[in-house]
This record gives structure tokens, sequence and C-alpha cells, in this order.
């Protein structure tokens, strides 16, 4: 039997809002991505993983769901979802769908009924509302994006939200939601969708009641388990279908219980995501992704960025090159050649690991983080939660450069919902075609030489200094990163260069396939 697809895959993240847009509304849509899909499959990726495409208010980029069945009217409509679906097949590509089982919009039906029903009601039931402690919220949980994780309604009852608070949390105790959601897989799975990334995937089960044991209170709770069996059950009555989970959990042990072979199929690499431009910490989480994923037999996954992160551009170029959520570093100066140096080094590190990759919409193009948007234009509600203290996400999410010398770049012929910098004319896709030393032109190579030679399988370190990663990989390609300060010497067959060798010599902050 062939391994499956998702072993090996490539796996290209549209952010739907910044990719292309269609009708000139300045907003990303299915019309401009069934346009741009030639792109995608002459890129090299094997699948598409799409935001949320579902009818949003957008408090929070699409991830406040109104309606888990349908299509948000600024993207486009179910029957143009559909024939989305058919013409990415119909190139190679396969699609994986965000799904958001947290929590829903506050504007969705069931949230609407809760309000109206009132307490003690059985819609209410369904999200977790609680009596407050005279004014006081029912206990002392904060938002993952600032503030209390608790808002009242007039009738004095609080609600939970772990996110916004037009993210009203579903309760997982409640049998509906979990019939409710298994029927929204299946709705997708019927109309051809190969997969879903569950967002914020270790949070479901959670006990605001609950005395002090030991365990967090909302994350990682065992109960979750059991809904990711079900989901599984359901994914396996559909041949070749696929499960990867968002689970930021600092222990192996616990994240490895998400893949056992009835639950997920694959989870985010997020460690090898925040893990900085050093050769022993990056060895170090590379070999303990292997020592946590191959007893459970589940694949490795790595990716350097996506729509929550600051760009590998930027990060890369400044003295602290780790990243964390609790600090987006927002002002600290970047060398912009030193981020991009070590940028192509890391997407060549990234394309020779074995497992699947996921590559961020814009970093085949080496685009840097935005940090100068105007405060007035911010729409990430972090921004607001934290007081402006947080500038968001929105830096990573401006909107894609396709052509001409000028915003808006070929994205829209209106006004794209995020400005594009001014200066990312050499940076359009059109201007790197025209380049085979860009960085476009760097990622097609790569993904050219990994879908012959490369994949999933097994990796074999070679003994060459501290700061140099070296391996050689099951069809004996071997892959040097100098992560130094000197030159490393290197023999054999190149068969590409994230930069220029001097003399057979790997500069620093360069990466080399040889065979």
């Amino acid at each position: 039997m062939p391994e499956p697809w998702w072993r090996g895959a490539v796996i290209y993240q549209v952010y739907l809002r910044s990719f292309a847009d269609g009708d000139g509304d300045g907003v990303g849509d299915l019309a401009g991505l069934r346009s741009r899909l030639p792109y995608l499959a002459e890129l090299g990726a094997d699948a598409l993983w799409l935001n949320p495409w579902y009818p949003s208010p957008m408090a929070d980029g699409g991830y406040d769901v109104a309606d888990y069945r349908g299509i948000e009217p600024v993207f486009g409509t179910l029957a143009e979802a559909e024939a989305f679906l058919a013409e990415a097949h119909d190139l190679g590509l396969r699609v994986i769908l965000d799904v958001v089982p947290n929590h829903a919009s506050d504007q969705s039906a069931w949230f609407r009924q809760a309000l109206a029903a009132g307490p003690g009601s059985p819609e209410r039931a369904r999200f977790w509302f609680r009596r407050g402690v005279g004014d006081a919220p029912p206990n002392d949980w904060r938002s993952i994006f600032g503030g209390p994780a608790w808002t009242r309604v007039p009738d004095g009852e609080w609600y939970l939200h772990l996110f916004a608070p037009e993210q009203p949390d579903f309760n997982w105790t409640h049998p509906d939601v979990r019939a409710e959601f298994l029927d929204v897989l299946r709705f997708w799975f019927d109309r051809g969708v190969d997969g879903f990334r569950v967002d914020s995937a270790a949070l479901l089960v959670k006990d605001p009641d609950a005395e002090p044991d030991g365990l967090d209170p909302y994350t990682d709770r065992d109960g979750v388990h059991e809904i990711y069996r079900e989901w599984r059950r359901l994914a396996d009555a559909y041949p070749g279908r696929m499960l990867v989970g968002e689970v930021w959990l600092p222990d192996h042990e616990r994240l490895a219980r998400y893949l056992r072979a009835d639950e997920m199929h694959t989870v985010f690499n997020f460690p090898f995501l925040g893990a900085p431009w050093d050769a022993a910490t990056l060895r170090t989480v590379i070999d303990d992704t292997f020592a946590t994923l191959t007893p459970v037999g589940a694949p490795a996954t790595w990716v350097l960025s996506n729509h929550d992160v600051t760009r590998t551009v930027t990060r890369y170029g400044r003295a602290d090159t780790s990243f964390d959520h609790a600090d987006r570093k927002h002002g600290v100066p970047t060398d912009p050649a030193l981020g991009l140096r070590r940028a192509r080094a890391a997407a060549l590190l990234t394309l020779a690991l074995p497992g699947s990759v996921y590559i961020y919409q814009g970093e085949e193009l080496g685009l840097p983080e935005v940090e100068d948007l105007p405060d007035d234009l911010r729409q990430d509600p972090i921004w607001r939660r934290s007081g402006h203290t947080d500038p968001g996400r929105d830096g990573c999410r401006v909107p894609l450069p396709w052509s001409g010398v000028e915003p808006p770049y070929g994205f829209s012929t209106g006004t794209p919902w995020l400005p594009q910098p001014a200066d990312w004319k050499d940076l359009t896709v059109e201007a790197q075609q025209a380049d085979p030393s860009s960085m476009l032109a760097l990622y097609r190579a790569a993904l050219r030489i990994r879908a012959a030679e490369l994949g999933d399988g097994t990796l074999r370190w070679l003994p060459m200094g501290e700061d140099v990663l070296a391996f050689t990989r099951d069809s004996g390609l071997t892959c040097v990163v100098n992560l130094g300060t000197r030159t490393v010497p290197v023999t054999g067959e190149i068969l590409l260069s994230s930069g220029a060798l001097h003399g057979g010599h790997l500069p620093p902050d360069t990466a080399v396939w040889l065979r």
C-alpha cells in the first residue's frame, strides 16, 4: 500500500482574505484563489490549507464562525466553493479546511437562541453560562487575547470566551455540540474536502467549577481525546481524509496522545516554528520530534510561519530569533538582509527534513512582517484587548503582491483591506519569476527536488561541527546548514544552495543540498 499522502506532503496555507481578490472589493476571495490555482500547482504544493471561509462577523478574522455549513459572502458562495474543490483536485491539489470547534460567533443562531432563552435554558447549556460572584465573574480566568475570559449579559449571567467576547466557548459535555460538529465534518467531507486543521484543539474540554487538581482547567483535559476518537472514526469512513491538530503543548508525552492510532493523523510542530536560529537548539527540536512521533507511528510536520506569527524574514534578522506569542518583539530592530539570508537557509533545512511541510503564503516570496501599519487600520482583536500594547497579527496578514510596481500589486483592483508597503515592487510574483536568484525561484527548485527525492522517511546526522546541521536522507541527498560565523568546507555535487559558495566553502547562514 502506498504511504498516505499527508505523511510527506507540501501543504500551502491560504489566508483567503489576503491571497487574491477577484471582485475588486479589496478582500481576497474564492474567485481570486481560483484564478491563482495554476500558480500553486506550478509552485509544487500538494495540498492547500484554507483559513476559515465560513460566514462570520470577522471579529477575529473568520475564527468567529456564525454558520459552519456556509461560505462568507465576501468570499463567495457555496457553489463557488464546490467549484474550487473540483478545480483544485483537477490540478492534483488536495484541500484542508480550518474547523473551529472551541467557540462560535456571538452572532451564530445557537448563541442568539441562548441569549433569548434565558438562565437555566437548554439553549444556554450548549455554552458556558454561569452566575458571577457578586458583581465579579465566576472565576479569574483570563482571555488568551487579554482581559477577562467572561462577559456579562443583561440578565446577570456571564458566558465564557477564552478568546474575544464575540467568540463564546462551546460546552463540549453537551451531546448537541458533539453531534453538531460530526455533522459539520460530514457535510464538508461529502463535498470533497480532504482534511481538517483543528483550531485550538487542546482547549475543547474545560471545567470552570473544578477544584484545583494540578491540571490546567481548560487545556489538554483528558476528555478531549474521546472527541477526536469520534472524529477519527468519521474521517476513516472517507478514504484518504486526514485531521491535523493545532496543539500547543510543552509536554511531549501528552502531545503524543493526540497522535495515537485512533485520534489525529498529525499535529503542527510548534517547537520547530518557535526555535531560534541556533544549531544546537534546532538539532534538539528535530531529535525530540522524532522521539515523540515515531513510537505512535505519526509523521513529523515542519512549519516556519503561519497567520499568527511574525514572518521569518523579520524574525531571523533580530538578535533574538525565537518566537513567543507572549512577546511579539514589535519594534525590535531587524537586519533585513540577514533575515532574508537565514530565511532562505531555513527553507532548505525545512524542506529537506522527513515528513510533511507547511508553507504560509508569502514565505515563498520572502515577505517581511509589516510593522508600521497605521493603528487605526489594525483589525486583530489582540490590539484592542491588550490595551494597544500588543500590535497583534495583522503584520503577517498583509495582502500578497502579485504584479506591478505599486500597491495593490495585482492583488485587487480596489483598495486592499490592509495596506501594502510602497517598497514591495521587487517582491511581487511577477518580479521574482524573472529573477533566477529570487526566493520564489529557490522554493520552486527545492520543491521540484523534494517531489522527486524527499518526503517522509528518515535521516542520518553527519558530524560537521557544533554550528552546523548536516544530515543525509534516504535518497542519498545531503543537507548542510551553516548557522555559525565561519565558512564550512563541503564536497559533492551541488543540487541547490540558498546562497553562493566560495571555493567549496559554505558561508554563514547558508544551506546547500548535495549529492
